[in-house]
Parts: C-alpha cells; structure tokens; sequence
C-alpha cells in the first residue's frame, strides 16, 4: 500500500535513531503518527480507482529487508511476506507497534512515577491515555505495559478505520481494517519491541536482528514470487482483484477476533489441513500478577461516525476506554455478516 498512498499525498517521514534499554530524548516527548510506515494493502496487482494501469502489490522478501529505523525509512524495504508458521506477515505494521512500544516505555521512564497523560491526536475521536506507573517496579512490568498499550492502539486503529476513521481525507481505509494479517503482525511487533527494549543492545540494532530471527524461527519464503503464489492461492477466497482501491469490499474475510491470542491464517486453513502454526498472545499481567489494565486507561471521544446508540449504553456518552472495545469490535462482525449476506442473496 506505500505505492498507494504516496501517489495520493507525497509523504516522508524523518528516521530518528533510539539508543539502548534508557533509550534518551530522541524518541521525543510527542508521541509518533499513528501510521508510521504507509503499508500495506493484501492482494497483489490491486488496481486503483481513477489512475488507470497502476497495480498495486505491497509485497517484499526476507533477503531485501532492511535495518530497522525508528519512526521509520525508506532503506527498510517493507511489505508483506508469508511465512509457513505465521502466514503473511506486514513488516510495516510490526515495525509501527515496535516504535510505539518503545516511545511508551519511555514515556514511563521520564514520568518518574507520577501519573501522566498523553494527548494522541483524533482517530474515530479524541484519544487520551493516562498511564498511572507508580506500582510499577520493574523494568520487566514497565515494557510489559508498553507493549500492552501498544496493543490496544493498533486494535482501535482497526475498529476506528472500519467506522471511518483515515490517515488521508476523503480516502477512506476501511478496505483494509480487520485484515487478516494486521493483528498477527502488530502483536508480533509489540513482542519484538518489548524484547529490543530489554536487550544490552541498541533497539534499531535489537531490532534488526530479532526481526530477522523471528522470520527464519516462522519460516519465512524466500524471495518475492513465493509470497505472490500465497497471495494467488488465496486470491478470492480471502480477496478479490475484481474491486478497485480504496474499495472496502477487496477483502473478503476479516479478522474480528483479535483482543486475546492470536493464531495465524495459513493457506493449510482453505482445506483444513493440518500446519505448524505458531500461535502468540498479548501481554496481560504484570510479575506479581497484576492485571496491566490497572496502570493505564487508553480514552477516546467517539465521533459522529459511531453507531453510539444501537452499540453503547446511554451512561458512557460517547466515551470509551479499551474495555469497551469489544462491543465496537462486535458491531464490526455484526455489520460485516449483515453485508455478507446480503450479497449472497
């Protein structure tokens, strides 16, 4: 999807270098666009709407990755590429909930235990993130909470570009909400980054080197033409060449369940046949066995665009927290199966 979006508005995005484990001011005290890297949409030789003979493919391969840069670069060479035991995975989300990982913890670091809030711009609304870290007594717990938050922001950015929500104006993203290889890949990314963070290493540099070996340990295909076989093995089963970008209905499955572990969607799946999935699971305590929801609250003022009234009960007065997700999430499935079926008729 980088092709994509850069034909609509010309984008760049400045790379910042991180430091080790106390990674220092050059992760910023603003928190970073809720889209780093502009990737990625599923299918390959996607046509868009209004520019004839562009396709779309957002693919790469494990021997053209580059270095991981925070907030970003070029040089990283990212995109999609199916892996046997993790299914295709976006390089470009798992980079993001990486970075965001590491901006959080640091947020934690300089809050020198007091309680803090984060201002984090508006998708779907005005989002607001009180982190309370004073129990928090290892680093361990900390990363742990960063990773968790970070969950929750690529979750909400799912529910958010279903119901509307877009990086550009008037280019809707709800053709690739609840994608079957986004949660996977950004929990993933979260994983990765809590384990740059407790590397000796630099986290561009811990990154770089756990991203490769999490590949190789999902057994990553080499080359790019192995990946556009995966992608044509499921082509209009899991979507279609026949709509156009930024058409919602490219995709014809969705990923809904995604709060809890995760397991991959591998081409095995279309025949049930049996495969060697790895399957992986958000954050969800602290050492002691505290609940990390207890040290933050993750708040969005909804838009108009919400279905508040058949969703929500009248005491929240459009606001939620990341304990409501799950009935927007719900809406998502319910609307979804309601079109589904529709079409079939």
């Amino acid at each position: 999807m980088r092709q994509f979006f850069f034909i609509i508005l010309s984008l760049s995005f400045t790379a910042q270098a991180a430091l080790p484990l106390a990674i220092g001011d050059k992760l910023g005290e603003n928190p970073p666009p809720r889209i780093i890297r502009t990737c990625c949409s599923f299918g390959s030789d996607v046509k868009v709407t209004g520019i004839p003979f562009l396709k779309i493919s957002d693919v790469t391969s494990i021997e053209k990755l580059g270095a991981h840069t925070y907030l970003g670069s070029v040089l990283e060479n990212n995109g999609i590429i199916y892996t046997n035991k993790g299914g295709f995975i976006d390089i470009g989300h798992l980079r993001d909930q990486a970075d965001w990982t590491a901006y959080l913890y640091q947020q934690i670091l300089n809050s020198d235990n007091q309680d803090f809030i984060i201002e984090l711009g508006r998708e779907g609304g005005q989002k607001k993130l009180e982190i309370y870290p004073s129990e928090l007594k290892t680093t361990a717990d900390k990363i742990a909470v960063a990773g968790k938050i970070a969950y929750n922001l690529s979750v909400w950015h799912e529910i958010a570009t279903f119901f509307g929500a877009s990086y550009i104006p008037m280019v809707p993203e709800r053709y690739s909400a609840f994608s079957m290889e986004d949660a996977y890949s950004n929990l993933l990314g979260v994983q990765l980054g809590m384990q740059a963070l407790q590397s000796k290493l630099p986290f561009e540099q811990a990154m770089t080197i756990l991203l490769s070996e999490k590949l190789t340990e999902l057994d990553a295909v080499t080359g790019i033409d192995p990946t556009l076989q995966a992608m044509e093995a499921v082509r209009d089963i899991w979507w279609t060449r026949e709509a156009k970008l930024p058409s919602k209905n490219i995709l014809l499955q969705r990923e809904f369940g995604i709060e809890n572990c995760l397991n991959p969607w591998l081409i095995e799946d279309i025949n049930n046949e049996a495969s060697d999935k790895l399957q992986i699971c958000p954050p969800t305590s602290t050492g002691n066995g505290s609940d990390l929801e207890d040290f933050y609250q993750l708040s969005i003022q909804l838009n108009s665009k919400f279905p508040v009234r058949r969703v929500l009960p009248k005491e929240f007065n459009r606001v939620i927290t990341q304990k409501d997700f799950n009935l927007l999430i719900s809406e998502a499935e319910r609307k979804t199966e309601l079109r589904d079926s529709r079409t079939k008729l």
